[in-house]
């Protein structure tokens, strides 16, 4: 029995999609080593790290995206990725 990723749909913007989620972990592990964080406060009503930023930064996206995908359909789903590259980008800034 071998393995393989043939029941998972692997496409383009599939395969760019985690490459992101892993390059965006590699780094931020990177800066936790380099920098360590400290927590504060921002526009959220508690405080916290890099680390939490970023995990609510795209668990927030990725209900933008199935927000979208109910809202507006598959069809024009990079709209959904700009308003969450732009969510991402707000949340590590002043969340």
């Amino acid at each position: 029995m071998t393995f393989t990723l043939e029941w998972m749909l692997w496409t383009t913007p599939t395969a760019i999609f985690f490459a992101g989620v892993a390059l965006m972990l590699v780094v931020f592990g990177a800066l936790e080593f380099v920098y360590p964080t400290v927590e504060r406060r921002g526009l959220l009503p508690i405080a916290t790290t890099r680390g939490d930023r970023l995990f609510i930064g795209l668990l927030g996206s990725a209900y933008i995206h199935l927000a979208w995908l109910g809202i507006a359909g598959a069809g024009v789903l990079w709209g959904a990725s700009i308003v969450s590259l732009i969510f991402i980008a707000v949340m590590l800034r002043y969340g």
